[in-house]
C-alpha cells in the first residue's frame, strides 16, 4: 500500500522533484569541472606562476566576494528567475559601509547590520514585485537596480566618503596558511549552509519543485509564494554581504565598484551547470563556475588582452559553454 504524501509535506516537494532527470543532472555537475581543470592546466602553461600560493591566494580572495554574490543568483536562477540587482545592491553596500565605518572598527555592528537591512529590504520589493504584482522577474530587477544605482549617487551626491575599518581590512585581506584569508573562510561555511540546504532540507525540496514546476508544485501545496520571496530576500541579503565585504578588500568606497557582478554572478551560475529554465543545478556547481569566471578573467589580463577582447573573450567561452552544456544534456536525455 502506497502512502500519500502530506499535503504541503517534504513528500509533496519530493514528487514533484522526481521528474528530474539524473543523468542529466551528473552531466551538468561534471562537465564544469572539466572545464574548470582544462582553463587552469592551460593557464599555467602560459603562466607558471599560477601554481605559486601566493597566486592561488589572490584567485581565492575574489572568488570569495564573487562566490558570495553568486548565492542568491543561485538560487533565484534554481526558481526560474534571475536578478539584475545583485550588483547595484553590492555596490550600495559598499557606499553605505565605507560611510558608517569612517576608519573605526567601533562601527562595525552597525555597519554589517545597516547594509544587511538594506539588502533585504531591495530583495523584499523584488520579490513582492514578483510574486504579487505578477511583474516579470527581469522587469522587477531591472527596475529595482535602477532605483538603487540612483539611490547610492544621492546618498554621495556623486561623491563617495568614508573608508573601512581596519579589522574588516585585516580579515578581508590578511592570509594564513599562504591561500586563505577571512574572506575565504566566510564564503566556505556559507557555501556549506546553502548547499546543505538544498540537499538535505524541506526548503530546498521546494526550491527544485517550484523551479521545475510552479503550477504543479502549487497543486502539491508547496508554498510557492513564500519560497519566491524568501529567495529574492536571500539574494539582496547576500549581495549586501558581498558590498560588504568587498568593502574590506578595496579599503574605500567607489561608485559602480559593484557593477561586474551584475553579469558575472549569472555567468558564474551557468558556467556551473545550473538550469537557467530552473529546477537543476546547484550551488556546488556554482562553486566552480565562480572559479571558472575568475580564473578566466585574470588569464585574459595576464595575457594582455585589452579590455575589448576580455569582454569579447568572455563572452564567446560563455556562449560555448552554455552550448556544450544543452548539447550534452541532450545526448544524456
Amino acid at each position: 500500500m502506497t502512502s500519500t504524501p502530506e499535503p504541503g509535506g517534504p513528500g509533496t516537494a519530493t514528487a514533484v522533484v522526481a521528474a528530474s532527470h539524473p543523468r542529466v543532472d551528473r552531466v551538468r555537475q561534471l562537465v564544469p569541472v572539466i572545464v574548470l581543470v582544462a582553463m587552469y592546466a592551460i593557464t599555467v602553461a602560459i603562466a607558471p606562476g599560477y601554481l605559486e600560493p601566493p597566486q592561488i591566494g589572490s584567485l581565492l580572495q575574489l572568488a570569495s566576494i564573487l562566490g558570495i554574490a553568486a548565492v542568491g543568483q543561485t538560487l533565484v536562477i534554481l526558481i526560474g528567475g534571475i536578478d539584475l540587482s545583485v550588483g547595484a545592491v553590492a555596490t550600495l553596500s559598499n557606499l553605505v559601509a565605507a560611510a558608517i565605518l569612517a576608519g573605526s572598527d567601533a562601527s562595525l555592528p552597525v555597519a554589517l547590520l545597516v547594509v544587511l537591512a538594506v539588502g533585504a529590504l531591495v530583495g523584499l520589493g523584488n520579490g513582492l514585485l514578483i510574486q504579487y504584482l505578477k511583474v516579470p522577474d527581469l522587469v522587477a530587477t531591472l527596475a529595482s537596480m535602477t532605483v538603487v544605482v540612483g539611490a547610492g549617487l544621492l546618498f554621495t551626491q556623486g561623491s563617495p566618503k568614508g573608508r573601512s575599518a581596519p579589522l574588516l581590512n585585516a580579515l578581508v585581506t590578511g592570509r594564513f596558511l599562504g591561500v586563505l584569508t577571512g574572506g575565504v573562510l566566510i564564503w566556505l561555511a556559507v557555501s556549506v549552509v546553502v548547499i546543505l540546504f538544498l540537499r538535505r532540507s524541506a526548503g530546498g525540496r521546494y526550491v527544485y519543485a517550484v523551479g521545475l514546476n510552479r503550477e504543479a508544485s502549487r497543486y502539491a501545496a508547496v508554498p510557492v509564494g513564500r519560497t519566491v520571496i524568501l529567495l529574492y530576500v536571500a539574494s539582496g541579503l547576500m549581495a549586501a554581504l558581498a558590498g560588504f565585504l568587498l568593502t574590506g578588500y578595496t579599503g574605500s568606497a567607489y561608485l559602480a565598484s559593484g557593477d561586474s557582478y551584475q553579469m558575472q554572478t549569472i555567468a558564474a551560475v551557468i558556467l556551473g551547470g545550473t538550469s537557467m529554465f530552473g529546477g537543476r543545478g546547484g550551488y556546488g556547481g556554482t562553486i566552480i563556475g565562480v572559479l571558472i569566471t575568475v580564473l578566466l578573467v585574470s588569464a585574459l589580463r595576464v595575457v594582455g588582452i585589452a579590455q575589448a577582447g576580455q569582454d569579447i573573450a568572455y563572452g564567446v567561452i560563455l556562449l560555448g559553454m552554455l552550448l556544450l552544456l544543452t548539447r550534452m544534456a541532450r545526448r544524456s536525455a
